[in-house]
Protein backbone atom coordinates (compact mmCIF):
# COMPACT_ATOMS: atom_id res chain seq x y z
CA UNK A 1 0.00 0.00 0.00
CA UNK A 2 1.26 3.46 -0.82
CA UNK A 3 2.50 5.66 2.03
CA UNK A 4 1.16 8.76 0.24
CA UNK A 5 -1.51 10.62 2.19
CA UNK A 6 -4.97 9.86 0.92
CA UNK A 7 -7.28 12.80 0.07
CA UNK A 8 -9.90 13.71 2.65
CA UNK A 9 -13.62 14.41 2.37
CA UNK A 10 -12.82 18.06 3.09
CA UNK A 11 -10.53 18.14 0.05
CA UNK A 12 -13.30 16.71 -2.13
CA UNK A 13 -15.69 19.40 -0.91
CA UNK A 14 -13.07 22.09 -1.55
CA UNK A 15 -12.57 20.75 -5.08
CA UNK A 16 -16.34 20.83 -5.63
CA UNK A 17 -16.44 24.48 -4.49
CA UNK A 18 -13.57 25.24 -6.88
CA UNK A 19 -15.61 23.80 -9.75
CA UNK A 20 -18.60 25.95 -8.78
CA UNK A 21 -16.44 29.07 -8.68
CA UNK A 22 -14.88 28.18 -12.04
CA UNK A 23 -18.34 27.76 -13.56
CA UNK A 24 -19.29 31.24 -12.35
CA UNK A 25 -16.09 32.73 -13.82
CA UNK A 26 -16.64 30.94 -17.11
CA UNK A 27 -20.26 32.10 -17.36
CA UNK A 28 -19.22 35.66 -16.62
CA UNK A 29 -16.54 35.51 -19.31
CA UNK A 30 -18.73 34.03 -22.05
CA UNK A 31 -21.59 36.44 -21.32
CA UNK A 32 -19.31 39.44 -21.74
CA UNK A 33 -20.11 41.72 -24.73
CA UNK A 34 -16.55 41.12 -25.98
CA UNK A 35 -16.62 37.34 -25.46
CA UNK A 36 -15.96 36.56 -29.14
CA UNK A 37 -12.48 38.09 -29.00
CA UNK A 38 -11.76 38.00 -25.28
CA UNK A 39 -8.84 35.77 -24.19
CA UNK A 40 -10.51 35.64 -20.77
CA UNK A 41 -13.02 33.15 -22.23
CA UNK A 42 -10.27 30.68 -23.10
CA UNK A 43 -8.58 31.21 -19.73
CA UNK A 44 -11.88 30.62 -17.91
CA UNK A 45 -12.46 27.48 -19.97
CA UNK A 46 -9.02 26.13 -19.04
CA UNK A 47 -9.59 26.91 -15.36
CA UNK A 48 -12.96 25.16 -15.43
CA UNK A 49 -11.49 22.12 -17.17
CA UNK A 50 -8.63 21.89 -14.66
CA UNK A 51 -10.97 22.25 -11.68
CA UNK A 52 -13.30 19.57 -13.07
CA UNK A 53 -10.40 17.14 -13.55
CA UNK A 54 -9.15 17.65 -9.99
CA UNK A 55 -12.64 17.15 -8.58
CA UNK A 56 -13.16 14.01 -10.66
CA UNK A 57 -9.87 12.53 -9.47
CA UNK A 58 -10.50 13.28 -5.79
CA UNK A 59 -14.07 12.02 -6.02
CA UNK A 60 -12.81 8.73 -7.41
CA UNK A 61 -10.08 8.34 -4.78
CA UNK A 62 -12.39 9.04 -1.82
CA UNK A 63 -15.76 7.65 -2.99
CA UNK A 64 -14.78 5.41 -5.93
CA UNK A 65 -17.16 7.47 -8.09
CA UNK A 66 -16.71 9.62 -11.18
CA UNK A 67 -18.51 12.59 -12.73
CA UNK A 68 -20.47 12.37 -16.02
CA UNK A 69 -18.38 15.20 -17.50
CA UNK A 70 -16.01 14.73 -20.41
CA UNK A 71 -13.20 17.28 -20.73
CA UNK A 72 -11.67 17.17 -24.22
CA UNK A 73 -8.02 16.20 -23.99
CA UNK A 74 -8.02 15.15 -20.33
CA UNK A 75 -6.51 11.76 -21.19
CA UNK A 76 -3.05 12.99 -22.01
CA UNK A 77 -3.54 14.20 -25.57
CA UNK A 78 -2.47 17.74 -24.63
CA UNK A 79 -5.93 19.32 -24.77
CA UNK A 80 -7.65 21.21 -27.54
CA UNK A 81 -5.18 22.18 -30.29
CA UNK A 82 -7.65 23.69 -32.74
CA UNK A 83 -8.21 27.35 -33.61
CA UNK A 84 -9.84 29.74 -31.14
CA UNK A 85 -12.30 30.76 -33.84
CA UNK A 86 -12.80 27.82 -36.24
CA UNK A 87 -14.09 28.59 -39.73
CA UNK A 88 -16.25 25.46 -39.70
CA UNK A 89 -17.27 22.58 -37.45
CA UNK A 90 -17.93 18.89 -37.98
CA UNK A 91 -20.63 17.08 -35.99
CA UNK A 92 -19.93 13.34 -35.64
CA UNK A 93 -22.65 11.14 -34.15
CA UNK A 94 -22.57 7.49 -33.16
CA UNK A 95 -25.66 5.65 -31.91
CA UNK A 96 -25.67 1.95 -31.12
CA UNK A 97 -28.76 -0.27 -31.19
CA UNK A 98 -29.49 -3.88 -30.30
CA UNK A 99 -31.84 -5.56 -32.78
CA UNK A 100 -34.30 -6.65 -30.10
CA UNK A 101 -37.14 -7.76 -32.38
CA UNK A 102 -36.13 -8.69 -35.95
CA UNK A 103 -39.72 -9.58 -36.89
CA UNK A 104 -40.98 -6.13 -35.91
CA UNK A 105 -38.13 -4.49 -37.80
CA UNK A 106 -38.96 -6.52 -40.89
CA UNK A 107 -42.70 -5.77 -40.60
CA UNK A 108 -42.07 -2.02 -40.44
CA UNK A 109 -39.85 -2.22 -43.51
CA UNK A 110 -42.44 -4.24 -45.46
CA UNK A 111 -45.00 -1.47 -44.94
CA UNK A 112 -42.61 0.93 -46.66
CA UNK A 113 -41.26 -1.24 -49.45
CA UNK A 114 -43.62 -3.53 -51.33
CA UNK A 115 -40.69 -5.33 -52.96
CA UNK A 116 -39.89 -7.04 -49.65
CA UNK A 117 -41.52 -10.47 -49.35
CA UNK A 118 -44.09 -10.38 -46.50
CA UNK A 119 -42.84 -12.44 -43.60
CA UNK A 120 -39.65 -13.14 -45.47
CA UNK A 121 -36.54 -14.30 -43.74
CA UNK A 122 -33.24 -15.85 -44.62
CA UNK A 123 -29.86 -14.33 -45.29
CA UNK A 124 -29.93 -10.58 -45.74
CA UNK A 125 -33.54 -10.10 -44.59
CA UNK A 126 -32.64 -8.01 -41.56
CA UNK A 127 -30.02 -6.06 -43.50
CA UNK A 128 -32.57 -5.25 -46.20
CA UNK A 129 -35.04 -4.07 -43.55
CA UNK A 130 -32.43 -1.86 -41.93
CA UNK A 131 -31.63 -0.30 -45.29
CA UNK A 132 -35.29 0.51 -45.88
CA UNK A 133 -35.86 2.00 -42.41
CA UNK A 134 -32.76 4.18 -42.43
CA UNK A 135 -33.46 5.21 -46.01
CA UNK A 136 -36.94 6.42 -45.12
CA UNK A 137 -36.50 8.08 -41.71
CA UNK A 138 -34.09 10.63 -40.28
CA UNK A 139 -31.72 9.23 -37.63
CA UNK A 140 -33.30 11.42 -34.92
CA UNK A 141 -36.75 9.99 -35.68
CA UNK A 142 -35.42 6.45 -35.56
CA UNK A 143 -33.85 7.21 -32.18
CA UNK A 144 -37.15 8.59 -30.87
CA UNK A 145 -39.16 5.65 -32.23
CA UNK A 146 -36.58 2.89 -31.84
CA UNK A 147 -38.93 0.55 -29.97
CA UNK A 148 -41.43 0.71 -32.83
CA UNK A 149 -38.72 -0.55 -35.16
CA UNK A 150 -37.70 -3.43 -32.91
CA UNK A 151 -34.52 -1.66 -31.84
CA UNK A 152 -33.16 -1.15 -28.35
CA UNK A 153 -31.01 1.93 -27.80
CA UNK A 154 -27.44 1.46 -26.59
CA UNK A 155 -24.70 4.01 -25.97
CA UNK A 156 -24.47 7.16 -28.06
CA UNK A 157 -22.03 10.02 -28.43
CA UNK A 158 -21.95 13.32 -30.28
CA UNK A 159 -18.69 15.13 -31.07
CA UNK A 160 -18.44 18.73 -32.22
CA UNK A 161 -14.99 19.38 -33.69
CA UNK A 162 -13.24 22.30 -35.33
CA UNK A 163 -12.86 21.80 -39.09
CA UNK A 164 -11.64 23.47 -42.24
CA UNK A 165 -14.25 24.52 -44.82
CA UNK A 166 -14.59 21.84 -47.51
CA UNK A 167 -15.94 21.62 -51.02
CA UNK A 168 -19.12 19.60 -51.65
CA UNK A 169 -18.34 15.89 -51.70
CA UNK A 170 -14.71 16.36 -50.74
CA UNK A 171 -14.65 14.09 -47.67
CA UNK A 172 -17.40 11.65 -48.62
CA UNK A 173 -15.05 8.77 -49.64
CA UNK A 174 -13.60 8.65 -46.08
CA UNK A 175 -15.99 10.65 -43.90
CA UNK A 176 -14.56 9.72 -40.49
CA UNK A 177 -10.86 9.75 -41.29
CA UNK A 178 -10.35 13.24 -39.84
CA UNK A 179 -11.92 12.58 -36.39
CA UNK A 180 -9.16 14.18 -34.29
CA UNK A 181 -9.61 14.36 -30.48
CA UNK A 182 -7.33 17.41 -30.41
CA UNK A 183 -9.88 19.35 -32.48
CA UNK A 184 -12.76 18.38 -30.20
CA UNK A 185 -14.69 21.42 -28.97
CA UNK A 186 -17.29 19.52 -26.94
CA UNK A 187 -18.89 16.10 -26.69
CA UNK A 188 -22.11 14.69 -25.28
CA UNK A 189 -22.35 11.04 -24.22
CA UNK A 190 -25.43 8.98 -23.31
CA UNK A 191 -24.96 5.60 -21.62
CA UNK A 192 -26.57 3.43 -18.98
CA UNK A 193 -23.20 3.69 -17.21
CA UNK A 194 -24.07 7.26 -16.24
CA UNK A 195 -27.52 6.23 -15.02
CA UNK A 196 -25.86 3.71 -12.69
CA UNK A 197 -23.48 6.40 -11.42
CA UNK A 198 -26.35 8.77 -10.64
CA UNK A 199 -28.09 6.03 -8.66
CA UNK A 200 -24.93 5.50 -6.64
CA UNK A 201 -24.57 9.24 -6.00
CA UNK A 202 -28.07 9.29 -4.55
CA UNK A 203 -27.00 6.75 -1.94
CA UNK A 204 -25.57 8.11 1.28
CA UNK A 205 -21.89 7.21 1.73
CA UNK A 206 -21.18 4.97 4.69
CA UNK A 207 -19.53 6.71 7.57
Amino acid sequence: MSDAAQPTIAEVRAAAEAVKAAIDRHLEAVSSPTAADDPAVFAAYEQLASAAIVYDQLLYEVYDEVTPFEVPGDEGSGGYHGPDQPEAISVLIRRDYQIADPKRLRAQAERLDSSLTPGGGGAGAVNAAIGVIFGEYEPDEIAARSEEFGLEEGDSTLWVSAAEPTDPGEWLPEPFESADPQLLICRFDVSEVYDDEEEHEDEEPEG
